[in-house]
């Protein structure tokens, strides 16, 4: 009896590849000459994956910069996992500047420092509103001056996180609070009094203070 007869099975040229998309806030590293790509996955905290990018995908591999979002269209070649198009979502640029400045804050010369705080508060970074309101308590009486009149200009993301320092030990912070959240006026009057609901009595009585000051106090019964 004679052998069966091996079976290849053979694929139409128009055959679509099989794939699967990798979505990424993140490109971490661009290997031109070796044809890789390293992005951060968005669906697994911060790890990354090296990934090898086909030819007909090189123009976009030239284009795509640190820091870029992108959609990935990867399918598996001889076992490995190869790009093959690239969706790409540029940083926002004042992102970039955002992500310097907070680095900056961490520079040991207060001037640096300084600078830093001037650009977020330009750009109204609510993403940096934890970062200046610990500027606030600053070495530096002009780093605290320039963190001050940020969070006034970032505004309602600045107010639940200023409302704790009505309670601060030290005087001038409390000071720095209550102008800050009397200087943000109107958009500062909601969470003021949603936080009277769960502040405890000295903390209540600082925040009917401000609202007081700012024109504001409860309803009767």
């Amino acid at each position: 009896m004679a052998d069966p007869v091996k079976l290849v099975q053979i694929m139409p040229k128009s055959a679509k590849v099989e794939g699967f998309n990798l979505v990424t806030e993140n490109v971490t590293a661009i290997h031109l000459e070796d044809k890789q790509i390293e992005i951060e996955l968005l669906a697994y905290d911060g790890k990354t994956v090296l990934l090898e990018v086909s030819e007909e995908a090189l123009p976009d591999l030239q284009r795509i910069k640190l820091g870029d979002g992108a959609t990935l269209r990867v399918v598996e070649e001889d076992g490995k996992r190869v790009v093959k198009q690239f969706r790409i979502r540029s940083k926002d640029p004042n992102m970039v500047k955002v992500d310097a400045a907070l680095m900056d804050l961490k520079d040991s010369h207060w001037l640096n420092r300084k600078y830093a705080i001037e650009v977020l508060g330009e750009l109204k970074a609510a993403a940096a509103v934890d970062e200046l309101v610990a500027c606030l308590d600053d070495e530096v009486g002009d780093v605290r001056n320039r963190a001050y009149e940020s969070l006034i200009k970032i505004g309602a993301p600045s107010v639940t996180k200023v409302i704790p320092l009505l309670v601060a030990e030290e005087d001038e912070l409390r000071q720095s609070a209550t102008e800050i959240l009397r200087k943000i006026g109107k958009p500062a009057v909601e969470p003021l009094a949603a936080a009277l609901g769960d502040a405890d009595a000295t903390l209540k009585k600082r925040i009917m203070k401000v609202l007081d000051r700012m024109g504001y106090k409860p309803k009767e019964a």
